[in-house]
């Protein structure tokens, strides 16, 4: 009995090493569809910018051909018209000549005769040689050499990485430094002792708080993170994992955090414009930032998850660990881009769908992909091209608002129409509060939806424009502009 015990122990032993092994595997395979799909997405990426690449340089190469071709074409127009008018010259005095020759006075004849000769072979010595060559040839002195393109496209492909360095081992969370405070967490790790395997980063994660899907809230290379806008009297595991070139390590030990209860506490407003907190946000995206917080705002990080009817979104706002302000509430940043889905067929989109113009000089209505009911949202809106003074409109509406009229016609839409000069407010065709000052090309235009306050309001270059636009807003609103031709924003 007793060495079957201990046989039983050691097999015991084995046993939950492999249902460890197990759960690492199935990681794996979750690990392995995030990183393909990120990959793919990358991928995807670099073959659109070659290809926006190749499409400006054949903008570029068909310019030069037009050019070519005009330059043809005035060269071999001016040759016709001078010949047309040496012709017309040279055929009067031949018909002129031919009349003097059968004049029948000997004397009048003799007169002129000497005169008529000289300027017949002056005008015989202007069609010299050279003068009926074409000065210009049909043919294009151009040849592309397009053989060393085509050459390293054939050869693109994907570069084996050698392995210089194994995948780091999981970092320990450091208990003594975890705590909570009201609705934030602060978490602390370190890489194993002893370990020499170089870390470019850690990934820290965190589930809903009722235990459900993991997210990703920070990705940098410090060692400690204060996540913040957690539900109260909620239960959060969170867990971390470090990368470098070779991979991603293994998750460290969860760590169980709970929250305290609803305290009640004053939460502090933001003042319109958003201060230098919410200009520190701003990223490529005209709208907002990834999750990856990283390159901005390392070690810091604030997220809230929030359910409705219509989605479930993540939610993050950020803030420098250097700042000495204690902001409780903080601007919510969610990502998003226009909806071709629910957009015009005139819309035509580009990067990413973060870029809109349209091929009508009507005007024409774009929808946000991300629906707003609750929250403090603020984006911004790049004016890339302004042509012909067009009055674009900014706003929000309703996702069964109007596409082929400018925002603000109908009830389901509450917009700013603005042009160089002024702007108006518009809500079911009504037209309200006109403020001087308008847009030019690199303009900034600022939308303000406070749905705790329920109103909108506008900016222009980060000063507000005019009074509050809109107030008892209720309901799902979604970031909206409507443009025509002559505008790309």
């Amino acid at each position: 009995q007793s060495q079957l015990s201990q046989a039983l122990n050691g097999l015991s032993d084995r046993a939950k090493e492999a249902k460890e092994f197990l759960v690492q595997l199935r990681n794996m395979v979750q690990q392995i569809q995030e990183n393909s799909v990120e990959f793919e997405a990358c991928l995807v990426a670099q073959c659109d910018a070659l290809i926006d690449a190749l499409n400006r340089r054949k903008a570029q190469l068909l310019s030069r051909v037009n050019k070519e071709h005009e330059h043809k074409l005035k060269v071999v127009r001016d040759q016709i018209s001078h010949c047309t008018v040496k012709l017309r010259q040279t055929t009067g005095l031949m018909e002129y000549c031919l009349e003097v020759i059968k004049e029948n006075d000997p004397s009048g004849f003799l007169q002129i005769s000497d005169a008529l000769i000289r300027r017949v072979h002056l005008t015989e010595d202007q069609w010299g040689k050279g003068t009926l060559t074409p000065r210009m040839t049909t043919d294009f002195d151009l040849n592309l050499d397009n053989a060393p393109l085509l050459q390293s496209i054939h050869q693109l492909d994907f570069v084996q990485m050698k392995v210089s360095s194994p995948v780091p081992a999981p970092p320990i969370l450091q208990l003594e430094e975890c705590c909570t405070h009201n609705n934030s967490a602060t978490l602390s790790w370190k890489q194993p002792p002893l370990s020499t395997v170089q870390v470019e980063g850690y990934i820290l994660e965190l589930d809903d708080g009722n235990g459900g899907q993991f997210r990703e809230v920070y990705v940098g290379k410090e060692t400690m993170c204060t996540v913040d806008g957690l539900h109260f009297n909620s239960t959060y595991s969170a867990r971390v994992k470090a990368f470098n070139k070779t991979g991603v390590s293994p998750y460290s030990k969860t760590l169980v955090l709970q929250t305290s209860e609803d305290t009640q506490s004053e939460e502090q407003t933001l003042p319109f414009p958003v201060p230098l907190e919410r200009s520190q946000l701003r990223r490529m995206s005209p709208f907002s930032s990834t999750l990856n917080l990283q390159p901005s705002f390392p070690g810091r990080s604030y997220f809230e998850l929030r359910s409705s009817a219509h989605q479930l979104s993540l939610h993050s706002s950020l803030q420098s660990l250097n700042s000495a302000v204690d902001i409780k509430k903080m601007v919510a940043v969610a990502w998003f881009s226009f909806d071709p889905a629910s957009a015009h067929a005139d819309i035509i989109f580009s990067n990413d769908n973060l870029t809109v113009t349209c091929n009508s000089y009507d005007d024409r209505v774009v929808l946000g992909k991300t629906g707003f009911s609750k929250g403090l949202h603020y984006w911004e809106l790049s004016i890339d091209r302004y042509d012909n003074h067009p009055d674009p409109a900014f706003g929000v509406a309703r996702i069964d608002v109007l596409k082929d009229a400018m925002l603000g016609k109908d009830d389901k839409a509450w917009a700013m129409y603005v042009d160089n000069n002024r702007s108006w407010f518009m809500h079911n065709n009504s037209h309200t509060n006109r403020t001087e000052g308008g847009i030019t090309k690199g303009a900034t235009v600022g939308v303000l939806l406070d749905l705790t306050r329920r109103t909108l309001t506008f900016s222009i270059n980060e000063d507000q424009q005019g009074p509050v636009a809109f107030e008892n807003l209720e309901g799902l609103f979604f970031p909206a502009v409507s443009l025509n031709r002559n505008v790309q924003v």
